[in-house]
């Protein structure tokens, strides 16, 4: 084994954006490995997929099984096992030692900040979603007038003890929202429409969106954007990181670091807005799982044009840990694939690769989240 691999298979990862590992029994499998919402045809399987195969490959050994078993034979041997003992298995073999959590999806199903660390032995800090807590603020009971104070009240609180915050506009609009903040009559009045229609579980008025984007930019602390590749409930083409341009721009004078998550097949854009924008910073998350064998073609281009300081680790893994683990194993691989291939042309040297290796992998991460290093 090269240096670059032992570098890159001891790195102490930091995942920095994920969701927790699912807590009951894992009965809709097929479902939960699959970014779609609707069932699949009639003889149709999930495993039948990248991300399939790679479960069947990897995950497989790290449940006591053969490589390539088949799918009958690995979610038998997933039930005998019990959620608990396969989420240990896999989340501890992942070798991510801190994870930078969001618990805005799906809350009840998931193991939480507690949950995470004890169920796997890493560090766990929390990254909150600004649409969760308006969601709360609206279903605690307010006025209009009252909305926008106690949504910052709320949000301060819940960042005291969080590293980030997270919005999903991709999925409520889109990425093509108006880029101004708006101002505070326009978001009295926005509020007063959302609470006078009886249900505040879903936020999706355009002035309130950007209202709660600005007031993660005004925090300065390092803001998600989802970009790119998702289930049905966003508009793909409005999801392409190129319409956060004059965004990014007006944003500029915070300093804060804005985060484009996943971004297949965008993951060139957001290359280009790192490269060009100094508060921009991506990952290919999502998109190493569901292109497993593929994964290193998607890890290459990301190192076309971006700095390499601006490129971060994640798995985006939500629900089965098999997400977790394959996340970080088949980054390894490609990181690993990707640079060796580097190395052995000559183009880098080997040292050079498992710093850049190391950046992306958990540096990176520290720096701009303001980490403590592991113990």
């Amino acid at each position: 084994m090269s240096e670059l691999a032992e570098a890159v298979q001891a790195l102490d990862l930091v995942d920095h954006h994920v969701h927790g590992a699912i807590s009951t029994e894992a009965d809709d499998f097929e479902q939960l490995i699959s970014e779609s919402d609707r069932p699949l045809p009639d003889g149709l399987s999930a495993f039948d997929s990248q991300l399939g195969f790679a479960i069947r490959r990897w995950c497989a050994p790290v449940l006591g099984l053969e490589p390539h078993v088949s799918p009958e034979d690995y979610l038998a041997a997933r039930r005998e096992l019990g959620t608990d003992d396969v989420n240990r298995r896999l989340l501890h073999a992942s070798g991510i030692a801190h994870y930078l959590l969001e618990t805005g999806y799906a809350a009840d199903r998931i193991l939480d900040l507690d949950g995470m660390s004890l169920a796997s032995g890493a560090t766990t800090d929390e990254v909150v979603r600004l649409e969760s807590v308006a969601q709360q603020v609206a279903g605690s009971g307010c006025t209009a007038a009252e909305f926008a104070p106690r949504f910052a009240e709320a949000l301060d609180e819940r960042l005291a003890s969080a590293v980030g915050t997270k919005t999903v506009v991709a999925y409520r609009l889109g990425l093509d929202f108006e880029p101004q903040q708006p101002s505070l009559r326009e978001v009295e009045t926005a509020a007063g429409e959302w609470l006078a229609s009886g249900s505040t579980d879903r936020v999706s008025d355009p002035v309130l969106l950007r209202h709660l984007i600005w007031a993660g930019v005004e925090r300065r602390l390092p803001l998600q954007f989802h970009v790119g590749f998702g289930d049905p409930d966003l508009r793909l083409h409005r999801a392409n990181p190129l319409l956060l341009t004059e965004f990014i721009e007006l944003a500029e004078p915070y300093g804060t670091p804005l985060m484009l998550l996943h971004c297949y097949p965008f993951h060139r854009e957001a290359g280009y807005l790192a490269h060009a924008y100094r508060d921009v910073y991506f990952d290919v998350g999502l998109a190493v799982n569901y292109t497993g064998a593929r994964a290193a073609a998607i890890v290459a281009e990301s190192l076309e044009t971006a700095p390499f300081g601006k490129l971060l680790f994640s798995s985006d893994a939500w629900g089965p840990a098999e997400l977790h683990y394959l996340g970080a194993h088949l980054w390894r691989r490609a990181i690993t694939h990707v640079l060796g291939e580097f190395v052995d042309a000559g183009e880098w040297a080997e040292a050079d690769a498992i710093r850049v290796a190391t950046m992306i992998g958990r540096d990176n991460a520290r720096r701009v989240y303001g980490l403590s290093p592991v113990a």
